[in-house]
């Protein structure tokens, strides 16, 4: 099924102009983008999730070189019983930079931020409860992290990691943000000096509400989770046993489901480094998966399911696969060339392929071969920035 897509683009100073007037413009430009703090740990912005009440997004790169601008962020919602992806990119402001969205585990709303670029040094945000069919808008007066989890939401309240390595936190999509944690202060608690933080990874709420904030860690065994209890932030991360115990921990993904929290752990560097999947239904009992021999492969994308299930991307495309809890990592057949992404869970993944500005859905069947199953053209303006 071809869809074309009538989403025209306009030049950067009609979109900005359109969305960030006022204060708002006034608070983010006319300075440099900060420089990346030491310390700062970045991801791939690629995934896909899911959404209360069964629908499912994905982030994804389109168009060109990033070198010339030309790379565009898009969102795509494919919504709760309907078979086929529909383009929803919040409009108004450059998308250069990457997106990053965050889905409630209780709740509608739908979250998107974005990284800054174009000039911008802060990350204004998008947030919807229809699917993407109307945005409203916010703002963080900062930059969000280049991480894929570096937003959170949880019915209503909106959780922030910064590039600075700060934590903020609002009580609803319109509330003014308030300081969690300031930069360094995770890593200066007992907890971040016992794991020996390098750099935080992820934010995300635990099913009881609580903040937790992801991290990757120079103690070998250490799993860098930690929660905020009055203001005092505690390890609250699995513990890893056997081997991997030896092992320097880092969490690539920190993301709340219907299921509960899904983490995704890389144990280890270079050609012996294996993943790891765990997951808590109330913030402090894990069950942790057998691990999976990643070796050199970068994981190039990763996400999750309503269902706790979880997918990665490595590099060489392979694709692997997790369930939930207790169930083994199992490959996928090579994905279609192109593939960006994945996105469903066991019995029903598709592959997110990407060419330039033409987006093309493949189903797995039974069989273990991929099928066509949708194409969706984009418009893209090159040379423009949104």
């Amino acid at each position: 099924m071809r869809i074309p897509i009538p989403r025209p683009r306009r030049s950067r100073p009609a979109v900005l102009g359109a969305l960030l007037a006022g204060t708002f413009l006034l608070a983010g430009c006319g300075s440099p983008a900060p420089a990346k703090p030491a310390g700062a740990v970045t991801s791939s912005l690629v995934t896909s999730l899911a959404a209360t009440g069964g629908g499912t997004w994905a982030v994804l790169p389109m168009g060109g070189s990033a070198a010339d601008e030309d790379n565009f962020w898009e969102l795509f919602s494919r919504p709760a019983g309907s078979t086929n992806w529909v383009l929803v990119t919040p409009p108004g402001v450059a998308d250069n930079g990457g997106l990053v969205a965050a889905a409630p585990a209780i709740g509608q709303q739908i979250g998107v931020a974005f990284r800054p670029s174009q000039g911008l040094t802060f990350s204004p945000l998008a947030l919807t409860t229809d699917d993407g069919k109307t945005w409203g808008t916010g703002l963080l007066d900062a930059a969000v992290a280049a991480v894929p989890d570096a937003i959170a939401a949880d019915d209503g309240k909106l959780l922030a990691l910064l590039g600075d390595g700060a934590i903020e936190q609002a009580a609803s999509s319109v509330a003014a943000w308030q300081r969690l944690a300031a930069p360094g202060a995770i890593a200066a608690s007992a907890a971040g000096r016992s794991c020996q933080i390098t750099g935080l990874t992820a934010v995300a709420y635990a099913p009881s509400g609580a903040p937790l904030a992801a991290a990757a860690c120079a103690r070998p065994g250490d799993a860098g989770i930690f929660a905020d209890t009055a203001g005092t932030w505690h390890a609250a991360g699995p513990v890893i046993t056997g081997s991997l115990a030896s092992r320097q921990l880092q969490v690539l993904r920190l993301t709340g489901t219907s299921a509960g929290d899904v983490a995704l752990l890389r144990a280890g560097s270079g050609s012996t480094a294996s993943l790891l999947a765990a997951w808590t239904s109330d913030g402090t009992h894990w069950t942790v998966s057998s691990p999976l021999p990643a070796g050199a492969g970068e994981v190039v994308a990763s996400g999750t399911g309503s269902d706790g299930s979880a997918w990665v991307l490595l590099a060489g495309d392979r694709a692997e696969t997790v369930s939930g809890p207790g169930a083994a990592w199992s490959a996928l057949p090579a994905p279609p060339r192109g593939t960006a992404a994945l996105a469903g869970s066991a019995g029903s993944f598709q592959a997110l392929a990407v060419s330039g500005g033409t987006l093309t859905v493949f189903q797995l069947a039974g069989t273990g071969a991929w099928t066509k199953v949708q194409v969706i053209n984009v418009p893209i303006q090159y040379g423009s920035s949104s």
